[in-house]
């Protein structure tokens, strides 16, 4: 279920919108330039594919993407508890870098999950718009847009990411600590995915 939550960027108790609506989110989130659509989900993908399976098996929606934004990178990043032995560590260090607020000067924010669940946290125009993203989601967050990204304390997700330029993902921190002051992955992910902690 993808979800989009509203708040004033000055009070995490009133809550302007919530919708699991999917042209109602797009709907919503155009205004501000992100690009949100959904690509068919491929159920025959095994858990844990490698990055050249994953690829080929959305070769055609990624081919698609390119031609459209003339993207020059294309990757996977997959985050689950069986990746490796450290993956607790691993997970609490991306966590905490992808938690705080920044931007990005050169790039968009594009990612299709193709597994898991992430949210993205966009604070435009006085506002914070939390997208709750699963499998089969697809996000473009454009760039000089403040946001982070809250994979949750126990990461599980696999994501094909989308860059312009060959560094990959540059964010430039706002130095606010306005992340720590909304509802996380996991409050969100417990409530509206109806999945234990």
């Amino acid at each position: 279920m993808t979800l989009l939550t509203t708040w004033p960027d000055s009070d995490p108790g009133v809550v302007i919108r919530r919708t699991s609506d999917v042209a109602e989110i797009a709907e919503a989130l155009a205004p501000i330039g992100v690009r949100y659509e959904q690509w068919p989900v491929r159920d025959d993908m095994p858990a844990g594919a490698p990055a050249e399976v994953v690829l080929e098996t959305y070769r055609e929606e990624i081919d698609k993407l390119i031609a459209e934004e003339d993207f020059s990178k294309v990757d996977v990043v997959s985050l689950h508890p069986a990746d490796s032995p450290d993956w607790a560590e691993t997970a609490k260090a991306a966590r905490q870098k992808f938690l705080r607020e920044h931007t990005h000067d050169d790039d968009d924010e594009v990612r299709f999950f193709v597994a898991g669940a992430g949210i993205f946290y966009l604070h435009v125009n006085g506002e914070i718009q939390a997208v709750y993203c699963e499998k089969g989601d697809l996000l473009g967050v454009p760039r000089g847009t403040a946001h982070w990204f809250d994979m949750g304390t126990s990461p599980s997700f696999t994501a094909i990411r989308f860059f312009h330029e060959e560094d990959g993902w540059i964010g430039n921190f706002t130095g606010s600590d306005i992340s720590l002051r909304f509802p996380d992955f996991d409050r969100i992910h417990a409530e509206y995915a109806g999945r234990p902690v």
